[in-house]
């Protein structure tokens, strides 16, 4: 029976344990401060340090803004899980919807004739937009944002990290073999020790250092390369990000639409209410039943407050006083009354016909010498 075995290189892999032990063994002396180490250079710790801050501030980033752009989880982790096995991502409806599916179902229930059922059903497809806006920007924001950070993370960021494992290695392969021309060195002048020479052992050992030294190199100047591009890649980051707010600004002027729209339906639904200005301000108005209406002289002006008659006084109506019928039959000048009890607000006017509340805001005070009808 013939079985087929792959072919091990026995000298390679000795070679390869051998390289391996010797890490080993350099890189326990280091922890023990028992034996010297190669440093890198300042301008490559600058940029190590570097690469390090940029990829945990980006992981942080990505992490926040999924968490922002889906605050559940649960479906944070299925979303990763059918990336990952490339499928389709399942839909799923927002709390916006599932809350205007709600109020939806509730305004038909209550009765689109009924005021509070026809609100509800606006609202409801209102929240229907917003949810619709919402995965818009979720969508957006995954393509011109977070993906382009996460590919950077798993592309960019592992090559670096895989060349400056690569480099450490090297790293501690060198000073394993200064450790051996120090110890062969030290070893010149004795006598051979089993059969080769203190000579010999020291010029193999110098020729292990100068491979050694320039395979660090090599790798050293290859690790550089791709720490530098990391300048070139934040200003890519920076492109993204703009990109994101865009986003943004987008989204919340589609929802800020949305409820405009939503607002100005809103009012149409509701009853018209008197208004009164009041230092150039619209503001609601008192009562149908207390304002101010035309009369003739038979009828009787219906008011919630009762009136104190025997106390009138002649004031001025103030120029920004409005009031919602035809005023060229009224002068500037009226007579009022308190109300009983008194109204902090409002005195009882009066002039000709016309009859109603008057805000205290808007009337002045006469003397009688300075009556001029």
């Amino acid at each position: 029976m013939n079985i087929n075995l792959p072919n091990f290189n026995v000298k390679n892999l000795v070679k390869e344990a051998g390289s391996t032990i010797s890490r080993v063994v350099q890189l326990t002396e280091e922890k023990l401060g028992t034996t010297e180490r190669t440093e890198y250079d300042l301008h490559f710790q600058n940029l190590a340090e570097r690469a390090d801050v940029t990829k945990s501030w980006t992981e942080k980033i990505v992490r926040d803004t999924e968490s922002v752009l889906i605050p559940n989880p649960q479906n944070r982790v299925e979303d990763f899980i059918f990336e990952k096995i490339e499928k389709t991502k399942p839909k799923r409806l927002s709390n916006l919807e599932h809350l205007a599916l709600d109020m939806i179902e509730a305004g038909g229930d209550f009765g689109q004739d009924m005021a509070y059922g026809q609100a509800l059903i606006k609202v409801g497809q209102a929240e229907q937009k917003l949810g619709q806006c919402e995965h818009d920007f979720i969508a957006t924001s995954g393509i011109c944002f977070t993906q382009p950070l996460r590919k950077f993370l798993d592309g960019e960021m592992k090559t670096i990290s895989k060349e400056r494992g690569i480099l450490e290695t090297k790293r501690l392969d060198l000073d394993a073999c200064k450790n051996r021309v120090k110890k062969a060195r030290s070893m010149l002048g004795q006598q051979s020790k089993d059969g080769i020479s203190p000579e010999v052992v020291f010029e193999q050992a110098e020729r292990d250092l100068r491979v050694a030294q320039a395979e660090f190199d090599r790798q050293s100047e290859i690790t550089k390369l791709l720490l530098d591009g990391i300048s070139t890649s934040q200003a890519s980051h920076l492109r993204h990000l703009h990109a994101f707010v865009q986003a943004q600004v987008r989204y919340y002027k589609q929802c800020g639409d949305v409820m405009e729209q939503l607002q100005r339906e809103l009012a149409k639904m509701q009853h018209p209410k008197p208004r009164l200005r009041i230092n150039s301000e619209d503001v609601d108005g008192p009562p149908s039943s207390v304002s101010m209406h035309s009369c003739d002289s038979d009828s009787t002006t219906t008011v919630g407050l009762g009136l104190d008659s025997d106390n009138d006084n002649i004031v001025h109506l103030l120029e920004d006083f409005n009031i919602d019928f035809d005023t060229s039959a009224i002068s500037t000048v009226i007579f009022v009354t308190e109300c009983s009890p008194v109204n902090e607000d409002y005195m009882y006017g009066k002039q000709g016909l016309m009859k109603g509340l008057v805000p205290r805001a808007f009337v002045e005070m006469l003397d009688e010498q300075d009556i001029a009808f």
